[in-house]
């Protein structure tokens, strides 16, 4: 069994190490090349402190390069015995490099490192996960405008209520997006702050340059206070969750909507037949299985911020193995979110839309209002109307006018789709995902 770095002249009791360890090893290899990466800025900051010689710089992140490699091709292993990513790098680098490969964890502890991995994992996945929403979208503004003169009914109460459009509906799901991606931005923010240098918490006597490690792994500022760095841990995973379950709640309310709609109770939209699975006794079954998962899966992630709070929540200030237990729930998040977006945007691409539901008189209540409105257009006080237009609904003489006129902002008649667009290309711009790709870039290149 490989010796732990912590590890002195006792062993750890086996039962112990296995209850420890917990998960870590599986967890951990979503930060491999995140591992490395911190761990190049480090070693390129302490050469220029002259912790490290240039010769030894050179060959470490000749190495590094190499496991970074190894790491990006999902061929990286933690290997049995060893305790986590950071001890298989280091590890790796050893066998190789000898004592020189000791020498990376000079002025650094465990809790910045992972502290940086976890950042540089998640502002990653955030710029992923932007680029799946952005892509979901468009689509749902092209939608919105390939069917914005198809009516449909409105809902309240699940009730038939007033008329709307598919122009809306798909519309109302982009603007929702908007916000969503509000909200990511911010704890992109969070996220975007560097904790390297702050070791276990107080700093060290070392004379680190934290602004170099900084600059080198383009993060947009340092979290300068050592202490808050490690108080950070779980804030900031807190912080991204929530951004999370908001595109989450936005994919599982449409999902809900999509199964819904696609039912033969409403028949307003077709899902693709190569979308939807069969049953083993009912030959007709076309399920809506993607949109059933997608509404699961997306409850789940909306929960969250609750279960990483449960777990930081009390927690005074310091470093604490809880924190281990976060990674469980909040690095797998990604992944799966991701996957509802791209299977969601992938059907959205695909259905079809029936343009001809209001053409069923079950629906033609819906332009009471239309018929009210009209009549206090033409002189009649509106309560007048609203009774008028009541009675005569309950004596089955309404007749509907279907022809309607809705001009003000994020009507029917004017969706504002170019105002919604303006919005989300704002946000996209504002991260500035470039900045940390080109300092990724010259680190992994040289």
């Amino acid at each position: 069994m490989a010796q732990k770095l912590w590890e002195k002249s006792v062993s750890v009791n086996a039962e112990i190490d296995r209850f420890t360890v917990g998960k870590d090893r599986e967890m951990d290899l979503y930060l491999a090349k995140y591992d490395v990466l911190g761990s190049m800025a480090h070693v390129t900051m302490l050469e220029s402190v002259g912790l490290l010689t240039r010769d030894e710089k050179e060959i470490l992140l000749k190495e590094m390069r190499a496991v970074y490699a190894i790491a990006q091709s999902g061929d990286f292993v933690i290997e049995d015995g060893v305790e986590d990513v950071h001890s298989q790098v280091e590890l790796m680098l050893t066998r190789t490099l000898g004592d020189t490969g000791k020498k990376i964890h000079s002025g650094r502890s465990r809790n910045d490192q992972i502290l940086v991995d976890l950042k540089l994992f998640t502002r990653d996945k955030i710029q992923e996960l932007t680029s799946n929403v952005s892509e979901m979208f468009d689509i749902l503004i092209s939608k919105s405008e390939e069917y914005k003169k198809v009516l449909m009914p409105g809902y309240t109460h699940l009730q038939i209520a007033m008329p709307s459009s598919f122009g809306l509906w798909f519309g109302a799901y982009a603007e929702s997006l908007v916000d969503d991606l509000q909200l990511l931005q911010a704890a992109y923010k969070i996220c975007n702050r560097n904790p390297l240098g702050s070791a276990a918490g107080y700093g060290s006597s070392f004379p680190l340059n934290r602004q170099m490690t900084t600059d080198l792994l383009g993060f947009d500022s340092m979290n300068y206070n050592v202490i808050y760095a490690q108080m950070g841990r779980g804030k900031m995973e807190r912080s991204v969750s929530f951004a999370l379950a908001s595109i989450a709640a936005t994919l599982s309310k449409l999902a809900f909507d999509g199964c819904m709609f696609n039912s033969q109770n409403f028949g307003f939209i077709k899902l693709p037949d190569e979308c939807t699975t069969g049953s083993s006794i009912m030959p007709h079954k076309k399920n809506p299985d993607v949109f059933e998962l997608t509404r699961a899966k997306c409850n789940k992630i909306q929960n969250l911020p609750q279960q990483i709070s449960s777990i930081i929540n009390n927690l005074p200030s310091g470093y604490f193995r809880d924190y281990q237990i976060i990674k469980e729930v909040f690095l797998p998040a990604f992944d799966e979110l991701t996957d509802c977006l791209r299977m969601v945007t992938y059907i959205l691409k695909e259905l079809k839309v029936n343009k001809n539901i209001l053409e069923d008189e079950r629906y033609a209540p819906i332009f009471s209002v239309e018929e009210v409105n009209r009549l206090v257009l033409s002189g009649v006080p509106f309560r007048d109307a609203y009774k008028q237009v009541g009675l005569s609904i309950e004596a089955g003489t309404f007749v509907s006018d279907k022809e309607i006129h809705h001009t003000h902002e994020g009507s029917i008649g004017n969706l504002c789709n170019d105002k919604i667009q303006e919005l989300m290309q704002q946000l996209l711009q504002s991260f500035h995902f470039e900045t940390i790709n080109k300092a990724e870039a010259a680190l992994i290149k040289g």
